[in-house]
């Protein structure tokens, strides 16, 4: 059990290593990003690293380390970010075209930052979605 409250543990027992993510600061305005969208629940933001020309970042406002440690009581904020990834889809044009939704979880997910965020990515063709890679 973790007893040190600047670490967070997730609800399976993980800890995870920073209970103030780069997130988070961008979602107080403590450091740069380019920010196009924000409400008192979720902030969008353009990919440092994009792989596309639309590559937003949706995330929820709280600090949630990972989808395994959602709880029923963030049911209405998960439906925000996708309601948000929609909008944002509109307002860059590429709703039309299509466009990918990605959430990746823990390490061999591809997870980075320990606070959960959907890729929206699009204005392009993106091809498959996973590669056939090694088991």
């Amino acid at each position: 059990m973790n007893d040190n409250p600047a670490i967070p543990q997730s609800l399976s027992g993980t800890t995870y290593p920073s209970a103030d993510t780069i997130f988070a600061k961008i979602v107080r305005r403590e450091i740069p990003a380019k920010i196009v969208y924000q409400d008192e629940f979720v902030t969008a933001f353009h990919d440092i690293n994009p792989v596309a020309p639309v590559h937003l970042l949706i995330v929820p406002n709280k600090i949630i380390p990972t989808l395994n440690d959602v709880s029923p009581d963030d049911e209405q904020l998960l439906g925000k970010l996708l309601l948000t990834a929609q909008h944002l889809a509109k307002e860059y044009g590429i709703d039309k075209t299509g466009y990918r939704v990605l959430m990746n979880v823990n390490n061999d997910g591809g997870q980075v930052v320990y606070h959960i965020h959907l890729h929206l990515i699009g204005g392009r063709a993106l091809g498959r979605m996973v590669s056939r890679g090694e088991s």
